[in-house]
């Protein structure tokens, strides 16, 4: 969300668009976002979002309330249950005001940094199921880096904000990657997958490492770590095949959801996943 908004943003300060602010500024119980959540708006069009339903939809109206008649800072404190149209049970307290220029920097700034400290996710492989995948894990809130040496595979519309490798220099964003990165392998080579896996592997300190693949194509990749010398503790991590919920379907939009949503509970939330059931 921080890319496209703040694409969005720097795009209407080009255009000369007046924008509001929505800010969720406290939040108490069960609530559609956290507090520090917010969005941006212009008369016409809207980016981010606080949580959507009438707690939204009230409070996009009064900001462009605000945006019309030059209002100053209003602050609400909503209920949500009985009349507010919403039964979360919680409470919100809303700031909806007009940043001035200064402060329109200074959400830049946030916006910038905030995907600086994102985890990154290196997916290599730009075919079929690459490039679904790339489509689908785009939006997230990760740093997606994208390697194929084939520049032609990628497709004509790269997501936004995902950074395309195309010189086949697999083995320097993997020594390049920061610890507790990501990797999704699934090239057309399996020798280059192995490759991959393996040096990932050895360095142990990756947080998640999915490979496209069955059981038995587990079970050789195994087979061949442990004759490189690898653990069996750093094999374990290895996550294959990826997106295994128990659907059997492998159309590429539908892996591709599968495994977005793995990346969601293994890699972005991994605490949460282990200490779920």
């Amino acid at each position: 969300m921080d890319m496209q908004m703040r694409a969005d943003l720097v795009r209407w300060r080009l255009e000369g668009q007046v924008v509001a602010r929505i800010s969720v500024s406290g939040a108490r119980g069960s609530t559609p976002r956290e507090a520090g959540t917010f969005m941006l708006l212009t008369q016409a069009q809207q980016s981010g979002t606080i949580g959507g339903g009438d707690l939204e939809w009230n409070a996009i109206h009064h900001a462009r309330v605000l945006l019309r008649g030059g209002g100053a800072r209003v602050e609400q404190r909503i209920s949500l249950g009985g009349n507010s149209g919403q039964c979360c049970g919680g409470e919100v307290v809303l700031v909806l005001d007009v940043p001035c220029a200064d402060e329109l920097d200074r959400i830049l700034a946030r916006l910038e940094d905030m995907r600086r400290h994102q985890p990154l996710l290196l997916l290599f492989g730009a075919g079929h199921v690459g490039r679904a995948l790339a489509h689908v894990l785009a939006p997230l809130p990760l740093r997606l880096a994208w390697s194929d040496s084939r520049p032609h595979e990628f497709g004509a519309v790269i997501p936004h904000g995902v950074m395309v490798y195309d010189d086949g220099d697999w083995e320097q964003l993997v020594a390049s990657a920061p610890p507790n990165s990501g990797a999704l392998v699934l090239t057309q080579s399996h020798a280059l997958d192995s490759l991959i896996v393996a040096s990932i592997l050895e360095r142990g300190d990756f947080r998640y490492v999915g490979l496209i693949g069955s059981a038995t194509k587990r079970r050789r990749f195994e087979a061949g770590f442990r004759h490189i010398g690898l653990s069996e503790a750093r094999i374990a991590t290895m996550v294959c095949p990826i997106g295994d919920q128990g659907v059997r379907d492998k159309r590429p939009a539908v892996i591709a959801a599968l495994v977005a949503a793995e990346i969601v509970t293994r890699f972005l939330h991994p605490v949460q996943a282990e200490g779920t059931g």
